[in-house]
């Protein structure tokens, strides 16, 4: 049993598009009464990992799919880079006593600014 993602299989466009959910939309905005009356805009919704991607950003229906499979993609690949673990580490002897060597010396020039209580 591996924890690898879902998503971590070849990213080929024809296993893509059998697990992606396709909707088209009316995107509006600039590009005329054809963006506006036709639905150009394009909503992918892979299922294995929950991914939704819009593209509304070409007049054409088919370059706003190309554009979506495009990110889709480029998202999968991002998701499926492991981060290296980060590494513990700790001050060195000498770090710890140069810093605490700074706090005494702050902490006696701000004594020093203090009022002194003669009696």
């Amino acid at each position: 049993m591996t924890d690898d993602p879902p998503f971590a299989e070849p990213l080929d466009r024809a296993r893509l598009e059998r697990d992606c959910d396709i909707s088209f939309f009316v995107a509006g905005g600039p590009g005329g009464q054809h963006r506006n009356k036709v639905a150009t805009g394009v909503r992918l919704t892979h299922r294995p990992s929950g991914l939704v991607i819009v593209a509304t950003e070409r007049r054409s229906q088919a370059a706003n799919r190309e554009v979506a499979f495009e990110r889709l993609a480029e998202r999968l690949r991002a998701m499926s880079v492991q981060q290296a673990p980060r590494v513990a580490t700790r001050p060195s002897r000498a770090a710890v006593t140069r810093r605490l060597a700074a706090k005494q010396h702050r902490a006696r020039i701000k004594q020093s600014r203090r009022p002194t209580h003669e009696e």
